[in-house]
């Protein structure tokens, strides 16, 4: 069996090194090396297959549709970033010698990346309004939230209601039909599941568990019993509150047409992924500004001008434009990101590299050196 991939391998990858070790740990099953035989094809000109490849050891040749030709060896820089992201490719790629790959599904690494990075942003706010940010952190690491929208999340916290609990109660029942959830905010709970002597216990719960989501996502009774072991807080969200919370939400966004329209009357582009990704090419004047980063270096912008973010897919750049539109900016989203453009407009668009350029107080633009 070949060994799964542990942290310190994943941290010289982008953008997996934002990744928190929970999230690597729910990724777990796709951390395992691929081999790939010299000679063999990893993937071909024109593949839409949405995967995401990190070439561990070996080599390989990368030949574009003009028959340019890339040699990558592993341990070089470009193999800290995937091979050919662009879908439909615009490589084939060939295996030179006997390779090792890290072969992960695109839309799941997506997801994980951009709510880390709405984590990030989300605890730098909460922070300045919530005593108890400790309590936040193993909170938001609960995987429902995974499921939430990041901008949901916010929503979220202000409609939970507390609920005091003494040792020996009850929560919740087994065979209940479901009509809330919780969290437990202090104390320690067991969930049992069965009755009299059939009896089992199948965990001990310690605060920041969520309890109690699975009965309304099924739409089935209670499966278990959950008991305080000790006095404690449990916070209750609604299952009306739960299911609309669910919901993305909806921003503003152009197709690239619309944004280049908007550009020509002065809009700017404001790219939101990490800056290792937005230094291998961005457009023109596009300004750099993290997801996690928004928030602080929002105060820069100049609120009299529009801002089209940016992104691989899509899903950081909704949450930029959410973030930006609560902070008073008219901003936009480019549809579905980057991905959804042709190689021939992906190329044309992203006609920069490197450190690009750097905003000052009222929107002043000034180009890196």
């Amino acid at each position: 069996m070949v060994a799964t991939l542990n942290p310190d391998q994943l941290r010289s990858l982008t953008p997996l090194n934002v990744l928190s070790e929970q999230q690597w740990r729910e990724l777990r099953p796709q951390l395992s090396p691929q081999p790939l035989l010299a000679g063999q094809t990893l993937f071909a000109l024109g593949d839409r297959q949405p995967r995401t490849y990190y070439l561990l050891a070996g080599e390989l040749q990368l030949t574009a549709q003009d028959g340019q030709i890339e040699t990558v060896r592993a341990g070089s820089q470009s193999t800290c970033h995937p091979l050919s992201p662009v879908l439909p490719r615009i490589h084939e790629a060939r295996a030179l010698s006997d390779c090792s790959l890290l072969v992960l599904d695109s839309a799941d690494l997506d997801r994980l990346v951009t709510w880390q990075l709405a984590f990030q942003d989300l605890l730098l706010e909460l922070g300045q309004s919530h005593d108890d940010l400790e309590w936040l952190e193993r909170l938001l690491e609960n995987p429902l939230f995974a499921k939430v929208p990041p901008t949901n999340v916010r929503s979220m916290l202000e409609r939970l209601k507390p609920v005091a609990l003494a040792a020996g109660n009850q929560v919740l029942r087994e065979g209940e039909i479901g009509d809330c959830c919780y969290f437990l905010k202090q104390g320690r709970a067991e969930v049992i599941r069965g009755a009299d002597s059939s009896l089992q216990l199948l965990a001990e719960l310690e605060s920041g568990a969520c309890f109690g989501e699975e009965a309304l996502l099924a739409d089935k009774p209670r499966n278990a019993t959950v008991t305080m072991l000790e006095d404690g807080v449990v916070m209750r969200l609604d299952r009306q509150d739960f299911f609309e919370l669910l919901k993305s939400p909806v921003v503003a966004e152009v197709g690239l047409n619309e944004a280049q329209s908007l550009i020509e009357a002065g809009a700017q582009w404001l790219d939101v992924r990490l800056q290792d990704e937005y230094e291998r090419g961005h457009a023109s004047e596009a300004l750099n500004m993290p997801l996690q980063l928004l928030r602080l270096k929002a105060r820069l912008l100049d609120p009299a001008r529009t801002y089209l973010c940016c992104c691989d897919s899509g899903k950081r750049s909704t949450s930029a434009v959410f973030l930006l539109s609560q902070l008073g900016y008219r901003a936009f989203a480019l549809r579905d990101g980057l991905d959804a453009l042709s190689a021939e407009q992906r190329e044309q668009l992203l006609c920069e590299q490197g450190a690009g350029y750097l905003v000052r107080s009222g929107g002043r633009i000034e180009r890196s050196l």
